[in-house]
């Protein structure tokens, strides 16, 4: 995609949502970086249904502990993977307490350390939270950005440091929402809605469904 195109991108999807939020709910940094944690492989609607009284009840590393183990199953027993996701949150609240005075650093070396937390939940932290210019990508992003021709890779990490070249500064803040968004509402995996798509003309994939 031209400079110009990626300019142009950016700008209508700026236009049509100028402050995008994160569709996980959180209270703090430490929910955040647990709603982030358990949404891998879930959808955010379902996540965020089990966080709902979770989060009224833990919403610290040390509360977690009190709930403990079993407590935290029961929370979020409807999310897939639920069992492995529960012993993370629970090692990680641990080492939060332990190593960060039981707060959630602001620093990605650090994030990537805790059970549970990988490059992608790092970058969401680090973005969602403090406003940092990151690239988180998820399935939305590599499918937009492979499709559109915005950035195209062939797997997450190629795909970020492509992104993190072609995205204007102006935009970086935004960015990841924005694409998350059009990639889960409009550029859709199976079918595109090309037809209501207000970046069709300046996209590249071949097989536009107009």
């Amino acid at each position: 995609m031209k400079k110009a195109d990626i300019q142009t991108f950016f700008t209508r999807l700026r236009d049509a949502n100028p402050e995008p939020k994160s569709e996980l709910k959180w209270t703090n940094p430490y929910t955040l970086v647990v709603a982030v944690s358990l949404s891998a492989q879930a959808t955010d609607v379902g996540v965020n249904k089990a966080t709902e009284k979770l989060f009224k009840i833990a919403d610290t590393p040390e509360k977690m502990l009190k709930l403990g183990l079993g407590g935290l199953k029961d929370h979020i027993k409807t999310i897939g993977l639920f069992n492995n996701k529960a012993k993370n949150v629970m090692a990680m609240s641990r080492m939060l307490i332990e190593e960060f005075d039981g707060e959630v650093p602001r620093d990605r070396a650090q994030l990537e350390r805790l059970p549970g937390v990988g490059r992608k939940t790092a970058n969401v932290v680090l973005n969602v939270c403090w406003g940092e210019p990151t690239m988180a990508v998820d399935t939305h992003i590599f499918r937009v950005s492979n499709r559109t021709g915005l950035a195209p890779g062939k797997n997450v990490l190629e795909v970020e440091m492509k992104l993190l070249k072609v995205v204007p500064k102006d935009f970086m803040v935004h960015a990841h929402h924005w694409l998350i968004l059009h990639g889960r509402y409009v550029c859709k995996a199976r079918k595109p809605d090309c037809a209501i798509c207000s970046v069709a003309d300046v996209c590249a994939y071949k097989a536009k469904t107009l």
